[in-house]
């Protein structure tokens, strides 16, 4: 399965069609893959597992957001006030 998952990643090109997404705004896409990144990230990184699964929420994130939103939220979570549910 860790092949599969890195070869995907190794492949990747752009944010692929998200079924919960259909609309051209992808404001909501490019949000919910950060939410799910840093929670992949906190979940392994908690069970002492590989975070390497997690890279394609980031991959996908940093292809759909400005990075000015990315940095914003970085530091929203850094300083305690990101609104989101981690």
């Amino acid at each position: 399965m860790a092949e599969n998952i890195e070869e995907k990643i190794k492949n990747y090109r752009t944010a692929p069609f998200d079924a919960r997404f259909p609309n051209t705004n992808q404001t909501r896409n490019c949000f919910q893959n950060y939410l799910d990144f840093h929670r992949c990230n906190k979940a392994l990184s908690a069970k002492d597992q590989d975070v390497a699964p997690c890279q394609w929420y980031q991959r996908v994130y940093k292809s759909l957001c400005p990075m000015s939103w990315v940095s914003k939220w970085d530091e929203q979570i850094e300083s305690g006030t990101f609104p989101g549910k981690i």
